[in-house]
């Protein structure tokens, strides 16, 4: 048995409707996963299962999810060890230990390639600092800019599937995993 995270993209089903977390928990144990739990109302799950291909537990979760709130939603999924060196490679940690809510990481199915990297360079407003780690990005936004062009140009058409959380839940997650 490992300990996974798995990240929503998204818990809208529709205008004024979103999923709860004991539905997204109850559809999680109806899959056979163990010690299941949410963070917050916001999409996170953490739960413990057989060692098996990420993809597949993705896959699994995905249609499981489609099938129990009728919308298909991206789910990824990290295993215990992955997410905590993921939290370890905070690149921005003084910032974090300072304005926590104003950190984010956008964590991705697939690595973001070279090339995208290089053309979100572009977008980082002047006070804003972004940097690619292991294939996911990390933000550190400005308070003094709340309309940043970085974060529209991080969405799945430029970069693939992924999801950001900012590093209040990052650290609860890791929290949750590490214990």
């Amino acid at each position: 048995m490992t300990t996974y995270v798995a990240l929503l993209y998204s818990i809208i089903l529709g205008e004024g409707r979103r999923v709860v977390m004991s539905d997204l928990k109850t559809m999680a144990e109806g899959l056979g996963m163990k010690n299941v739990r949410t963070l917050a109302s916001t999409g996170n799950l953490v739960f413990g299962a057989p060692v098996t291909d990420i993809v597949g537990l993705e896959e699994r979760l995905e249609a499981a999810f489609e099938s129990a709130f009728g919308r298909h939603v991206d789910i990824i999924v990290r295993g215990a060890a992955d997410w905590l060196r993921l939290a370890a490679g905070n690149p921005f940690g003084t910032e974090s230990a300072a304005a926590p809510d104003q950190v984010a990481v956008r964590v991705m199915r697939q690595p973001v390639p070279d090339e995208a990297i290089a053309t979100l360079r572009s977008y980082v407003g002047t006070d804003e600092k972004m940097q690619a780690v292991a294939g996911d990005i990390w933000i550190c936004f400005s308070r003094a800019t709340p309309n940043s062009r970085l974060l529209t140009a991080t969405r799945h058409k430029r970069l693939g599937i992924g999801t950001s959380r900012n590093w209040n839940t990052m650290r609860k997650l890791a929290d949750m995993v590490g214990a």
